[in-house]
């Protein structure tokens, strides 16, 4: 997950002869919204994908348990580090928005 996270951070700035264009406030945080929004919609996938193999398993139509336990631990992995991030990004604002300035 970390990997497909880090595969999709847009650049925010742009070389063009030295000098750097940042990206505006509303580019930036259509970047993070799109960003996480396909994080998340990638450990859904996990989650769907786990479900229907134990479905599968449970059926009859599967008879593989090697594959479906993999895909069981892949989500289960999957969510706990979106949990895990989830709860830094809000320490993060609480520390943040404590800040006197």
């Amino acid at each position: 997950m970390i990997q497909s996270i880090n595969n999709q951070i847009p650049q925010q700035a742009v070389h063009n002869n030295g000098l750097e264009a940042q990206a505006t406030v509303g580019e930036a945080q259509a970047n993070f919204a799109s960003m996480l929004k396909t994080a998340i919609d990638g450990v859904n996938q996990t989650q769907v994908a786990s479900d229907q193999q134990t479905k599968a398993l449970a059926n009859g139509s599967v008879d593989d348990l090697h594959n479906v336990m993999i895909a069981a631990q892949k989500s289960s992995i999957t969510l706990e580090a979106t949990v895990q991030i989830q709860k830094k990004v809000v320490d993060a604002y609480k520390e943040m928005m404590s800040m006197q300035v």
